[in-house]
């Protein structure tokens, strides 16, 4: 990966509905050149996919957590595992060292919500204990990691 590919990537993690022919200008190559080497970040792994990032406020999501989760025995970590791939307010889920296993980031309306959700986890037979962290404010927010390494 050069820098003209740093560049590209750069210009799709702001807009990925770039058109090839403004995305050349930016980067100072032809359409052909600069559909070559997306095909090629595509191929080889580096972008992952392209997606659209929803504001969750605007779909009336405001508050965020994360809760941290153990758990006893893997009968109780796969129903954990089935909760967190059902339910859409839990964006990611983590294994973790520490005194927890799991972490859980999670993104729903109110603290009722929130309630409602943490008790299904808690009734899984075999979770030992929870914590759960409110976010207050958020000053940085990245989808993805920077092409630039060291920057």
């Amino acid at each position: 990966m050069d820098s003209i590919d740093v560049k590209i990537l750069e210009v799709l993690q702001e807009n990925s509905r770039i058109s090839i022919s403004e995305l050349s200008k930016k980067v100072n190559l032809s359409l052909s050149a600069v559909s070559e080497r997306i095909k090629k970040l595509e191929t080889s792994g580096i972008v992952e996919q392209y997606t659209t990032i929803i504001d969750a406020k605007a779909m009336n999501k405001s508050l965020s957590v994360l809760m941290m989760i153990s758990i006893d025995n893997s009968d109780a970590e796969q129903k954990f595992f089935k909760l967190v791939q059902e339910d859409d307010e839990i964006l990611e889920c983590h294994h973790i060292t520490g005194d927890y296993d799991w972490i859980i980031k999670i993104v729903t309306e109110s603290t009722a919500t929130l309630e409602a959700l943490m008790t299904r986890i808690k009734s899984i037979h075999g979770v030992r204990s929870t914590q759960t962290i409110v976010f207050l404010s958020t000053v940085k927010t990245r989808h993805s990691v920077s092409p630039v390494a060291n920057k």
